[in-house]
């Protein structure tokens, strides 16, 4: 069993920055790709950026050049640091991770979800 755990989701005006966590725990044997991605009211979910397990990124063109996600290995941890923040940003914004298990069998797994609003 693995748990994801989020936070760092809050309230902040245009222009503004928040750094998002999610960190897994549980029966982890590795992890290959991490991600976030967001979904606003009346909309789908889509996806934000995603980092390998070597480091590589993508990320939406949306968000080029004002997101940046990162991960820390040792700790299963990735992160979103947001800059620059616009309304359009405001979604509840979820981790999601590909996680191999001590059998090898490979599970995707979604965090619980973190608001973020920015108001204009």
């Amino acid at each position: 069993q693995v748990q994801l755990v989020e936070s760092g989701g809050g309230l902040v005006q245009a222009g503004g920055s928040l750094k998002l966590s999610c960190a897994a725990s549980g029966s982890i044997f590795s992890i290959n790709v991490m991600g976030w991605y967001r979904q606003a009211p009346g909309k789908q979910r889509e996806l934000v950026a995603t980092v390998t397990r070597g480091g590589s990124t993508s990320y939406a063109d949306s968000v080029k050049d004002r997101f940046t996600i990162s991960r820390d290995n040792a700790k299963n941890t990735v992160y979103l640091q947001m800059n620059s923040l616009k309304p359009e940003d405001t979604a509840v914004y979820y981790c999601n991770t590909q996680i191999r298990d001590y059998r090898g069998k490979l599970w995707t797994y979604w965090g619980q979800g973190t608001q973020v609003t920015v108001s204009s």
